[in-house]
């Protein structure tokens, strides 16, 4: 299927709606030739809102802190395609944190998405995306050892967000040496010298 057919085919994606008690709001973004691939979990409320990926604490963390980049390099489709196991924000839990995306979206959108476009590498950010690639592999060992997803490579982050730093406190060589490996093979796609 081509990507713009793609893309307007799950613009129109409602299958939600009942689920959510409010409108879907697919929220992707990039071209079948985007050089890197990102996929998180799900849209937060605040890119719910304004439409723009990754526009939030999270993505400020992902793109200042780990990538190291220029939002204009984040926000170029020509090298990030971003997108979500989950195209719409799922809402809130009631116990706190925002709900688990449903797996509906991911069975009916993520295979086309994949077959679309034509990547160097895949970014997967946050368990629930893990498992989605890699059931029933530990995320920990995902995170620190360089994966594959159809034959080209792909890594595994934790989520950025603000309240994942449990995590984080308690693996600080993620920081320290996992991430500016990571960053080293983003930055060499997008020609930066790191």
């Amino acid at each position: 299927m081509k990507i713009q057919q793609l893309k307007e085919e799950i613009l129109r994606c409602r299958e939600c709606d009942e689920l959510f008690g409010y409108e879907p709001h697919p929220v992707f973004f990039g071209h079948s030739e985007s050089k890197i691939m990102q996929i998180s979990q799900a849209p937060s409320l605040l890119v719910h809102e304004t439409g723009k990926p990754f526009n939030d604490l999270s993505g400020k963390k992902l793109r200042r802190e780990w990538y190291q980049i220029e939002d204009e390099v984040f926000y170029n489709p020509d090298y990030f395609y971003i997108t979500s196991i989950a195209h719409c924000y799922p809402g809130k839990n009631p116990k706190g944190g925002d709900r688990i995306p449903p797996k509906n979206c991911a069975k009916k959108w993520m295979l086309l998405e994949l077959e679309s476009v034509d990547n160097l590498i895949y970014i997967i950010i946050g368990r629930h995306a893990s498992n989605y690639f890699f059931p029933k592999k530990n995320f920990t060992d995902l995170v620190f050892q360089d994966q594959e997803i159809n034959s080209k490579p792909a890594y595994v982050l934790p989520h950025p967000s603000p309240l994942n730093t449990k995590w984080l406190k308690d693996r600080p060589e993620f920081e320290k040496k996992r991430m500016p490996e990571i960053r080293k093979a983003l930055h060499n796609v997008l020609n930066i010298n790191s």
